[in-house]
């Protein structure tokens, strides 16, 4: 913790939990309540609650809105549906990234932005400087908006249990990156079925005076379905089993969006103009020098981030993420390497503490929950 970071309006319950407390993007966050690997395995298993209120929240209306976004990201945004969401990038106009985020249509002239912690006045301010020829408002409502996240296989039942019964069937089916706003224990909250852990589970943006009382009545609720606090560090271990890119890690402002996977985003023949096109466009079929891949191993030790990735002695890439899998029992790595050795079934060694140990290049995501 440092002097400087700021409190969600979930701090003073986290502290009474016991909760570790790290800095995040800036705030004092929970690292874990007790133990992390308890604290995945409940997710995995029944339902973790999250803190997430240090993620940014940027609203945009009006008629222009949708046009905004579309110039403003690499994804034509004003072809979803109000009611859903999508996840896409902002990139400056070199073409790198500058933050990944989850976009909700609200409306057909409102939509909300939700940038990464470190970054949302960042993007906040980008987005802004983008709209202005655009007939859009942009406000920031980081600063009063608290975002709760409620993850698992018993997530449902839970919030089908603080629910109106008429909203019952709204939860049941609500589809994966779809939102909707209802009153969740009485307190109404935008629902969106989203999510970092590779589960099944919901997202609850609310004010950030209804927040705590919020988080209560879940716990209440959740408890006899075997639901647990959660902190970042189980929610690092969850993302990364799931194969999502972190911040930071496997997404930085050295990298454009093809090195990471993710040009496919880029609707080049429906969008005519967006903030990189000019960077990007020229990069569109070509194979870029290295790129995100996973990587597992059979022995005991992890590579970490920035452990080198070999092949016959020669470095050929470097771990971005990686830790032992807890529902896998081995350990898994993200990590980006030279393209000619990035298909799966390739054999790598990891540089760990000065020692080589055996990998193997495999599909992405390492985890996938079993769906009904």
């Amino acid at each position: 913790m440092t002097g400087s970071s700021k409190h969600t309006a979930l701090h003073d319950i986290h502290a009474e939990l016991g909760a570790s407390f790290t800095d995040f993007g800036g705030w004092d966050m929970p690292l874990k309540y007790g133990s992390e690997l308890t604290e995945h395995r409940a997710v995995r298993s029944a339902a973790g609650i999250f803190d997430l209120s240090h993620m940014g929240e940027v609203r945009l209306t009006g008629p222009g809105a949708a046009a905004a976004l579309d110039y403003a990201l690499i994804s034509r945004l004003s072809a979803i549906k109000p009611g859903r969401a999508k996840y896409t990038v902002i990139v400056n106009e070199q073409g790198k990234l500058l933050d990944d985020l989850i976009v909700y249509r609200l409306g057909e002239e409102e939509f909300l932005v939700v940038p990464n912690a470190g970054n949302a006045v960042r993007v906040a301010a980008e987005l802004a400087r983008r709209a202005e020829s655009f007939d859009v408002t942009v406000a920031d409502e980081s600063a009063e908006t608290s975002l709760i996240a409620v993850q698992g296989p018993a997530a449902e039942s839970i919030l089908l249990e603080l629910v109106a019964a008429e909203d019952a069937e709204a939860v049941r089916s609500l589809k994966y990156y779809a939102a909707v706003t209802l009153a969740v224990s009485g307190i109404e909250v935008l629902l969106a079925r989203t999510g970092y852990t590779g589960e099944d589970g919901f997202e609850l943006f609310l004010p950030n005076a209804q927040a705590p009382a919020l988080w209560r009545a879940v716990v209440e609720a959740g408890t006899p379905h075997g639901l647990i606090p959660a902190g970042l560090a189980a929610r690092d271990s969850l993302r990364l089993e799931a194969g999502m890119p972190l911040y930071g890690n496997e997404l930085t402002t050295e990298l454009t969006p093809f090195e990471a996977g993710l040009g496919r985003m880029i609707p080049f023949d429906s969008k005519e103009d967006f903030v990189g096109r000019e960077a990007l466009e020229p990069l569109r079929g070509t194979q870029p020098a290295r790129v995100l891949v996973g990587l597992a191993s059979q022995g005991r030790r992890a590579a970490r981030q920035g452990s080198a990735v070999l092949v016959d002695g020669e470095v050929v890439g470097v771990v971005t993420s990686g830790q032992p899998s807890p529902t896998l029992g081995h350990p898994i790595a993200l990590a980006y390497v030279d393209s000619a050795h990035a298909e799966p079934g390739t054999a790598v060694q990891a540089d760990v503490r000065g020692k080589v140990h055996d990998f193997e290049v495999v599909a992405l995501p390492f985890y996938r929950r079993k769906k009904d």
